[in-house]
């Protein structure tokens, strides 16, 4: 049960609002995370999906290496981070939406691409957060779920940044661009993915399985949190997004990432 965590808030400076509404979807999700919970904590869960996530990452590079190469360094970057942390579902999204084989473009792929640019350095921050505020800094809850968020926050900003400051855009108007188009989607992935680990692995210690199949599965939630947003923005004119993988030849411009991406 998620008691420890909601107590250790209650002791902290949170609203009493806040504190109601996370009692009440503790509440709402506890059938399905009675259900969930046993299959995650099994350590032959933890090592199927290591190694499914293991041989999804080889097709990955194989086809980079095979039929892939144009595809610029960094979007191979992204691609890999989404599969280390999805497996056969990330390849999934890239078989469809991220391959120069693709037949045509549309709002949904676009999405997917969108979503997965922003679940990959949002994923680093929070993987980083998690286990250094929990193994090594010994952190409560509330300190927890502040370091993961903000680090996820960063994460999520350096992949759109760093891109633009290499092709020569000012940081100022590089983080303006950053806040304004990836703001709305950070927030909701981050939202659904602490969320669902504090749900589901709260109280479990980092040397057992639960404590690591319930961080992967809460990243592959918060991906599908964020991908109605993602199409959202990009739909409103808020995110251009990703440019089609079949236009790029590999040069910074047909790789570009942009804010609005």
């Amino acid at each position: 049960m998620l008691e420890q965590p909601i107590l250790a808030l209650a002791s902290s400076p949170v609203p009493e609002w806040a504190l109601q509404w996370a009692h009440q979807i503790e509440r709402t999700l506890a059938p399905a995370r009675d259900v969930i919970k046993p299959i995650l904590s099994s350590g032959w869960t933890l090592g199927i999906w290591l190694t499914v996530n293991i041989v999804s990452l080889g097709v990955l590079w194989w086809d980079f290496e095979k039929y892939n190469q144009n595809i610029p360094s960094l979007m191979k970057f992204v691609w890999s981070l989404v599969i280390a942390y999805s497996g056969l579902f990330g390849l999934g999204v890239y078989w469809l939406t991220g391959r120069t084989q693709l037949d045509s473009d549309s709002l949904w792929k676009q999405g997917f691409r969108s979503t997965s640019h922003c679940y990959s350095g949002c994923g680093i921050g929070e993987v980083i957060g998690i286990t250094s505020a929990t193994i090594i800094l010994s952190f409560s809850t509330l300190w927890v779920v502040a370091l993961t968020f903000t680090l996820a926050f960063v994460g999520g900003f350096a992949l759109t940044v760093g891109p633009l400051l290499q092709e020569g855009v000012g940081f100022k108007e590089a983080m303006w661009d950053a806040i304004w188009s990836e703001t709305p989607s950070i927030t909701i992935m981050e939202i659904v993915a602490i969320g669902t680990d504090l749900l589901l692995a709260g109280e479990a210690g980092w040397t057992t399985p639960l404590f690591w199949t319930a961080l992967l599965f809460s990243l592959t939630i918060g991906f599908f949190a964020a991908y109605p947003v993602n199409v959202a923005l990009i739909a409103a004119g808020v995110k251009e997004g990703m440019g089609n993988p079949a236009e790029m030849d590999g040069s910074p411009s047909g790789g570009r990432s942009t804010a609005a991406d």
